[in-house]
């Protein structure tokens, strides 16, 4: 026993303990940090994988919702100006049954005059110096309208 303690307390046999120990530590990190680095790299790769997979497979259904979304949208704003067209024309429809009304509407657009009145057309200076041509269908009366078509018409039989 007294030889082994006495090689115990030697320095070269602390000094290859030393080393000895120094290297089991060593290679106990390496493996670790090995073990480490490969373990979180697999884990990494399948979060990403299956991030991705969800990613892929929720894209098109999205896609879908946000249209579809949109769609709905767009058609209930044409749905509530068709309501109010509706709301105008019913208004219209409501005045056209007064008689008061229809009789104003028509010596206005008609230029009809109760028996008895004297019919009077004024004619603004400037608006005489455009031709009939420039004026559009809208602002001439509808007689006028009425009979370009026939000329028109006329013209082309020769």
């Amino acid at each position: 026993m007294a030889v082994k303690d006495r090689d115990r307390f030697s320095t070269a046999t602390r000094l290859k303990l030393l080393g000895e120990q120094t290297a089991a530590r060593v290679y106990r990190s390496q493996t670790k940090r090995q073990a480490r680095r490969s373990r979180l790299t697999g884990r990494a790769a399948l979060l990403a994988l299956v991030l991705c997979s969800l990613i892929v497979a929720l894209a098109y259904p999205i896609r879908q919702y946000v249209s579809q979304r949109a769609e709905i949208s767009d058609l209930q704003r044409q749905q509530e100006q068709a309501r109010a067209r509706v709301e105008q024309l019913r208004d219209l429809k409501a005045r056209w049954q007064d008689d008061s009304y229809a009789e104003q509407q028509i010596r206005q657009r008609l230029h009809y005059v109760m028996p008895g009145e004297t019919g009077y057309i004024v004619i603004d200076p400037d608006a005489a110096k455009q031709s009939r041509a420039e004026l559009g269908a809208a602002d001439r009366p509808w007689y006028a309208n009425v009979w370009d078509g026939v000329d028109k018409s006329d013209a082309s039989d020769q």
